[in-house]
């Protein structure tokens, strides 16, 4: 449709004025990264338009001979180019789930797809795909009577909403079918592809194919430079090819077209748009930790989730657990303490100071009482103890005394608070199973039963978090409250004293008689949770083993049990109904039906892998986690996701694993000892790739660490250099060399290092006042 486009205009068709909404900041736009123009190829491309930006001239091109092919703009100033990656949607996998039956899998104690997936040690990533079939291809409107059946959602970080987009492109103010009446619905759409523009952009690229000549190539993205405080604003273009040619284009914005008000967008218009796009997302995520991969696709989720962080938040800061659905975006959620410990943990990980402080600040300010007691109807327990442990971190990694310090008393009392759970604990009679250990909801959704009082129980991990909490935020109070530096020590003593009690009680309710060796989620139960959730379902009553799975994560991240016993818990959970695929699983009774993974806590049982130097289940977690726990191509985290094909329910702690997961493989620091890990889980095929390994400015307690190796034939080369002034007082460097080659020496500045470890891969090296360390691994 003809017509002049003026989005400025279209904004101020309908004015804010006057019905007591604001607009939102303005927000400043940078260009995008460029490259040198001899370093974006557009031969073969087709020129698809030109627009201005900032007075510089820039023209559009684009591979239309391949699905996935980039986009690319250049200009007498430079070139930038938009990739595209993408995924199947529908279950192209045959057969499913390496040839097990789902039935056997479901009912099975042992983990049967883990089992099969490590027979060979590190596991295949692409086996790993294969596992199951692909998150939302398995759904129909019946199986999503909770929500509509969106399948992804754009914003950007200054509107207060998001938006979401369904499976055949549209919106809930823009629909494609206008233009191309083949897109109405989303049964019609099953076929379809996937994908991110420029390979972690929350721009949503999809290809949905309708017979063997036609296919429909739809990009959608949020306007960056719209002022709305709560709506979207979204741009659209559709391409239709016949026989692999583009045939037909339209773009859209937001909404259909009004005439003469509301016109249809020019291609300038749009691609203008995109450019503003790009540089806007690489801004937000400019001050991130730079990582390479030879698995690019894992490196581009580290960028993705924060910027989808960014997105569900509103102004990028106000805690928000979902999008779009009162479930999980109502402001009954906002104070959940696990939005604010998977943000904080997460953007600390990759040095995202200001916003780790943004957020803070915003949970402090809004949801943390002057006592400590926080502004949500269901605070966990040990959730208060990860708090002040991240806390610690927090002044480690940035050294900002000053935030901390304006908080200071809300911290002191969040400690207290606990302290006086520990009182009570205290004051229980020796013989009970639960003396000296904390009671207390382990689990927020407690409190929304007729009886909470059922879950007010000694889990174990209302303990293990106490602990860890307790003695991280001792290290740094005599700095924050230096008038109240003394009640560091009583912390202290009070997470040993507590440590040796959970450490005995612990040791006390291992079931032997069970293979593997059992523990359950408190002391003194005589069942174990599938047979507990199962009498329960039976006799449709609850059951206090309800929610074991955060109990077994939080327990495992704490890092407060002796290696013995830590190796044990693994086992149970493994052993006994308690994985899916090698990630934690939404425990729940045995049946035919479902084994569903936890997305979103269970980066807790991956950190102990990594510890436990279980670094095969380490990887086989982090590969099925982006698989399983994602939709294909443009990565939706599931808080709880099935292994069937169903569409998952988003939550944003979900989508903030994989950062933690990737970091923790490359760069890993031990809790209680001046010990830092580098490249303890970096799979063995990424250094038989040749291609490097590395991450850039990884925050540190002992100040930003830049690590890098790369496979080169018969040897490993690499290099480690520390930004700040202290060191760790010892460095253990891994070198998982490929299968079938060994270690036969190794030099750190270019002087022999002695193999040690279980498999003689690691050395061991104090860096002592060095800045800069050259590593070469002659292979044999």
């Amino acid at each position: 449709m003809p017509g002049s486009f003026n989005r400025r205009s279209f904004l101020k068709g309908s004015t804010l004025a006057g019905v007591g909404v604001a607009a939102a900041a303005p927000v400043a736009i940078a260009a995008p990264k460029l490259l040198p123009v001899d370093q974006v190829s557009t031969q073969g491309q087709t020129r698809l338009s030109s627009f201005t930006s900032d007075g510089t001239q820039w023209t559009v091109y684009e591979d239309q001979t391949r699905r996935d092919g980039q986009i690319s703009f250049v200009s007498g100033k430079g070139a930038f180019r938009l990739d595209k990656r993408l995924a199947a949607c529908f279950d192209d996998i045959k057969p499913s789930y390496l040839g097990l039956a789902l039935k056997d899998i479901c009912l099975a104690d042992a983990d049967l797809l883990a089992d099969k997936l490590l027979e060979n040690g590190d596991p295949d990533p692409e086996q790993v795909r294969r596992a199951a079939p692909p998150l939302g291809w398995n759904y129909t409107r019946e199986s999503l009577w909770w929500r509509m059946p969106w399948t992804n959602f754009v914003g950007t970080r200054q509107q207060g909403d998001t938006m979401p987009i369904f499976p055949n492109g549209r919106t809930r103010g823009y629909r494609p079918e206008h233009d191309f009446p083949e897109l109405e619905g989303d049964d019609g759409v099953k076929t379809r592809w996937e994908g991110l523009l420029g390979g972690w952009l929350p721009a949503i690229h999809k290809i949905i194919q309708v017979s063997d000549t036609r296919y429909y190539d739809l990009l959608v993205f949020a306007d960056v430079n719209a002022p709305d405080e709560l709506l979207v604003q979204t741009w659209h273009r559709t391409v239709q090819y016949d026989n692999g040619k583009a045939v037909k284009t339209s773009f859209g914005y937001s909404y259909a077209p009004f005439p003469p008000r509301r016109t249809v967008p020019s291609a300038e218009d749009f691609y203008a748009a995109l450019f503003a796009f790009a540089g806007y997302w690489q801004n937000e995520v400019k001050d991130q930790a730079a990582v390479t991969l030879p698995d690019k696709a894992l490196a581009d989720m580290v960028s993705h989730a924060f910027a989808k962080e960014l997105i569900t938040r509103p102004r990028g800061v106000y805690p928000k657990y979902g999008v779009v659905d009162r479930d999980y975006f109502g402001p009954e959620y906002d104070g959940f303490q696990d939005i604010l410990t998977s943000s904080l943990y997460a953007n600390l990980e990759w040095g995202r100071f200001d916003q780790a402080k943004t957020v803070l600040e915003n949970y402090f300010d809004q949801f943390v009482y002057d006592d400590g007691m926080i502004n949500m109807r269901g605070p966990e327990v040990a959730q208060f103890g990860l708090t002040l442990s991240l806390l610690a971190r927090y002044l480690h990694y940035t050294g900002d005394l000053a935030t901390l310090k304006k908080y200071a008393g809300k911290i002191s009392n969040t400690a207290v608070l606990l302290a006086e759970m520990h009182d009570l604990s205290l004051k229980k009679p020796a013989a009970d199973a639960g003396f000296g250990l904390i009671d207390g909801w382990s689990e927020s959704d407690a409190c929304l039963h007729p009886d909470p009082s059922l879950w007010w129980k000694p889990y174990w991990n209302n303990s293990s978090f106490t602990i860890r909490g307790w003695r991280d935020i001792a290290r740094v109070w005599p700095l924050i409250s230096p008038d109240q530096a003394g009640q560091a020590a009583g912390w202290n003593q009070r997470a040993d004293q507590l440590q040796a009690q959970l450490v005995k009680s612990v040791r006390a309710n291992i079931r032997h008689d069970l293979k593997p060796a059992y523990l359950g989620v408190l002391p003194g139960l005589k069942q174990t949770h599938r047979e507990a959730l199962a009498e329960a379902r039976a006799k449709k009553q609850r059951t206090e083993q309800g929610w074991a799975h955060r109990v077994y994560a939080e327990l495992l991240q704490a890092d407060v049990l002796p290696d013995d016993l830590a190796s044990i818990v693994i086992d149970a959970v493994r052993g006994h109904g308690g994985t899916s695929i090698g990630v934690l699983a939404n425990f729940s009774p045995a049946n035919e039906t479902n084994r569903d993974q936890l997305g979103f806590i269970s980066y807790g049982y991956a950190q102990q892998l990594l510890r436990s130097d279980r670094i095969e289940e380490y990887l086989l977690f982090l590969h099925s986690h982006r698989y399983h726990s994602h939709t294909p191509g443009t990565w939706v985290a599931g808080e709880v996701s099935d292994i069937d094909g169903g569409l998952p329910l988003y939550c944003v702690p979900a989508q903030l694993t994989i950062p933690k997961l990737v970091r923790w493989a490359l760069v890993f620091e031990a809790s209680d000892t001046d010990t830092l890990y580098l490249g303890r889980a970096i799979a063995r095929d990424w250094i038989a790739s040749g291609e490097p390994v590395a991450i850039t400015g990884a925050p540190t307690r002992w100040g930003a660490v830049d690590f890098s190796v790369q496979g080169q034939g018969a040897s490993i080369r690499g290099q480690v250099a520390f930004a700040g002034q202290s060191r760790p007082k010892e460095v253990h460097l891994r070198l998982r060399v490929p299968k079938g080659k060994t270690l036969r020496r190794v030099l750190i500045n270019g002087k022999s290092a002695r193999i040690v470890g279980r498999e003689k891969d690691t050395v061991v090296f104090s860096p002592a006042g060095v800045a800069a360390f050259t590593i070469e691994a002659m292979l044999a």
